[in-house]
């Protein structure tokens, strides 16, 4: 009889301790990765080396009308001879905006007040040559401004077709870069994008 009562005894507190016991801990769930987030959108209406918006560089005058419309104000002259270099504004473009048509070929399109267009690095008019260079680096080509004196100058980018030298004149018909043009008070009035031609510092001489 006792033998039963201690068996009985030392079931009981073997149960009792399985109860108690602590509850293994669980495998903890993998972690779902966190979806990537997209990069912006790039701005259609920056200016690049290439163009602005449906305009490209090397476009014909038909497909420059047919983009933006014709010329805006046609009674204008935008250059000594108007069949080979022309400078003017389409009907749709934003005001301040000019497209330089080189012997029937969009080569350059520039743009200035009231415009407040911005290139894909997001400089426009106003902007300083400070900031301009930080963002650029040694990528920046210095120039003398023509007509002005400093801190009035020329930045020029090349982004296809960089001259081995910072004197060089580019000819090369498949460059493209960007000349920001610097005014006295050191800050941004005219942008020019394009191949060759945005060296161009008289319209189209």
């Amino acid at each position: 009889m006792m033998r039963l009562a201690t068996t009985v005894a030392v079931a009981s507190l073997m149960a009792l301790a399985a109860c108690n016991a602590p509850e293994s801990a669980e495998t903890p769930a993998a972690e779902t990765p966190a979806a990537e987030v997209p990069a912006a959108p790039a701005d259609p209406n920056a200016l690049t080396a290439e163009g602005f918006g449906p305009l490209r560089i090397g476009m014909t005058t038909a497909e420059v009308e047919a983009a933006l419309g014709g010329d805006s104000d046609p009674n204008a002259v935008g250059g000594p001879d108007p069949a080979t270099c022309d400078q003017w504004r389409p009907a749709r473009a934003p005001e301040g905006l000019l497209v330089m048509i080189q012997d029937g070929v969009l080569t350059r399109i520039s743009f200035s007040s009231p415009a407040t267009l911005k290139t894909d690095r997001g400089f426009g008019v106003g902007d300083t040559a400070t900031a301009i260079k930080t963002a650029y680096g040694d990528q920046i080509i210095a120039q003398p401004h023509k007509y002005s004196p400093a801190p009035a100058e020329d930045l020029i980018v090349w982004t296809v077709g960089s001259p081995a030298d910072a004197n060089t004149y580019v000819e090369e018909a498949a460059a493209r870069g960007i000349r920001y043009e610097i005014g006295t008070n050191g800050t941004v009035e005219i942008v020019h994008v394009g191949g060759p031609a945005i060296q161009l510092v008289e319209g189209c001489a």
